[in-house]
């Protein structure tokens, strides 16, 4: 079968680390990069003789991947779903602003494609979309990390985060309010709330701990089916510790199932 034809929405620390893992996969081929007018040159050393510029393509284009953040959803998913080109969608966080998921499935329907969200750094989200299904009551999900990966965001408002000596509490509220407040934080917030309760009911406290070096989640479901407890402990990535690793390898499984003869 002919490679999965794939136009890349975004060259950061995500698409940089998609596009190196991506190497060699015979099914997977980046034709595509797409990044701002001043992002180019140093996309094109990045991926050489990938054809980059500031817009998806028209043609030649099996499926869009967004790596670049809340706004590129708006830019450039959201026209290539309404043509009819699937997506795959890292930046899920995105869709916490009111009415946005739904102008998403919108575009879906009116392209008859479909675009689908990654779980991205938090697991079990099978468990609780099922268990929704059976009936849940709460879903909790508190996030913790070091304080550098907080540092130009809200929680910089009234304390110095370098001078923290014990766990603070930053946030506590509504995953709604999480994602809006803390985007590049927050995704996996707004994953568990879409799988589950929704943004309004599922309940999210973010910690900043000088303790961990770690991206630690945690989610607590009940309901008819029963009760769970997930915890995670995620090595941030490299290039981006507000980030974690698992991120990057959720899309790229996102990726391979597409083109996977057994997916799982």
């Amino acid at each position: 079968m002919p490679a999965l034809r794939i136009a890349l929405v975004g060259c950061g620390a995500i698409g940089t680390s998609v596009l190196e893992l991506l190497k060699g996969d015979a099914a997977l081929e980046v034709v595509a990069i797409v990044v701002p007018a001043e992002g180019v040159a140093a996309a094109q050393k990045v991926a050489p003789g990938v054809q980059v510029g500031s817009r998806v393509p028209a043609d030649g284009i099996d499926l869009v991947v967004e790596t670049a953040g809340h706004a590129a959803i708006e830019e450039h998913v959201l026209p290539a779903l309404a043509r009819g080109t699937p997506c795959v969608v890292a930046s899920v966080g995105a869709l916490s602003a009111a009415g946005f998921a739904e102008k998403l499935e919108a575009a879906a329907i009116a392209g008859k494609t479909q675009v689908q969200l990654i779980p991205g750094a938090i697991g079990a989200i099978d468990a609780l979309a099922a268990a929704r299904i059976g009936g849940l009551d709460s879903v909790r999900y508190t996030g913790r990390k070091p304080p550098q990966a907080w540092k130009g965001t809200p929680a910089e408002q009234g304390r110095d985060l370098d001078a923290l000596a014990q766990p603070t509490v930053i946030f506590e509220g509504s995953a709604r309010e999480a994602a809006l407040l803390y985007p590049k934080n927050a995704n996996v917030a707004a994953t568990v709330s879409l799988a589950g309760l929704g943004l309004d009911r599922t309940q999210v406290r973010l910690i900043a701990d000088p303790a961990t070096t770690e991206n630690v989640h945690t989610v607590e479901a009940e309901g008819a089916f029963g009760s769970f407890e997930l915890t995670m402990r995620n090595k941030p990535l490299a290039a981006n510790p507000k980030t974690s690793a698992l991120t990057v390898y959720s899309a790229v499984r996102a990726l391979r199932n597409r083109v996977a003869a057994l997916a799982i």
